[in-house]
């Protein structure tokens, strides 16, 4: 059966950002713990201004296109005074670029999994304490900051560098009238035959358009080529590498567009210039209401994705 996911928020965005505009005395549920990592471990001087870069969708107030009914910032500038402003980025590398080349410009970020560990590796944002953050009890456990398995996109030798907000899989869509039966591998986006014969799609396939999309390939080639060894398809050998590279280079003969923007991948389901690739829940969510697409999780496994709220360190 196909699988429809969704977005799933673990925490309150202005929960880490608030600093910049809450109370002197603030400073969570109680002191900090005796292990706080060297970075914000209080909350500090007011200055009434908050600016962020973020993905579209986590901090609404009401007035970007398909998101009119969303309006999180106007409450939350009522209840403290604060001003928030909000630059919305399409991709990581715009805001590893914007947090990095413009630093002191922005307070925080939602840096995913491609850009938070490079944000730390750049000494672009500050560890803080998770004692400031009550709601932490509330995130999933493979993303706890002490206990998770799946949380090395923010932690980092112990040190804690945000707060997880999103997370979620690069499931496989597809549209339900084109591509019969329901796939259930990622063969049909990868093989330029299927069944003995030219693959049906090719033309109208889509792929993510930055290098974190080798993983994908690295998945696929784990259980297809298991000779490789592939056993984490994020840490790769130089002949692992290779192999997924090659895979891609043979996708791209079936390509219609890679996508970047998520956008660019509705627009291609909706006027039907795509019937398959990679995508995101809220590239489902709108797709879905224009075009017969759906979701499938195929038997090789999916790649995700986990958004963590960071704070500048010249915030």
């Amino acid at each position: 059966m196909s699988i429809k996911f969704r977005l799933l928020a673990v925490v309150s965005v202005m929960a880490l950002v608030a600093a910049a505009c809450g109370s002197d005395s603030d400073s969570g549920d109680g002191e900090p713990t005796a292990e706080a990592p060297a970075g914000i471990d209080t909350i500090g001087e007011t200055e009434g201004e908050l600016s962020l870069i973020a993905w579209v969708g986590y901090t609404e107030d009401g007035t970007t296109e398909g998101y009119e009914s969303y309006d999180w910032i106007t409450p939350f500038e009522d209840q403290t005074g604060c001003a928030v402003s909000v630059k919305y980025a399409d991709s990581s590398d715009e805001m590893y670029n914007l947090m990095t080349q413009q630093a002191g410009s922005f307070d925080g970020v939602s840096a995913s999994g491609d850009s938070s560990n490079r944000l730390i590796a750049s000494d672009a944002v500050s560890a803080v304490d998770p004692a400031l953050f009550p709601d932490f009890a509330d995130v999933i456990a493979p993303l706890q900051p002490e206990t998770g398995t799946n949380n090395s996109q923010y932690v980092v030798d112990g040190t804690v560098y945000g707060v997880p907000y999103m997370y979620g899989p690069n499931f496989l869509m597809y549209n339900t009238d084109v591509v019969k039966p329901a796939p259930t591998s990622w063969d049909v986006v990868f093989e330029t035959e299927l069944d003995g014969a030219a693959n049906p799609y090719s033309g109208k396939i889509t792929a993510y358009d930055f290098p974190i999309y080798i993983a994908d390939a690295a998945l696929y080639l784990k259980t297809h080529q298991p000779d490789l060894g592939i056993t984490d398809p994020y840490e790769l050998t130089s002949e692992q590498l290779d192999a997924a590279v090659e895979l891609l280079k043979q996708q791209s003969t079936m390509i219609d567009k890679y996508w970047a923007a998520y956008t660019t991948e509705i627009d291609g389901f909706v006027d039907g210039s795509m019937v398959a690739g990679t995508a995101w829940p809220v590239n489902l969510s709108y797709a879905e209401l224009d075009a017969p697409v759906d979701a499938a999780e195929p038997t090789e496994g999916m790649t995700g994705w986990a958004d963590t709220w960071m704070l500048a360190k010249e915030a």
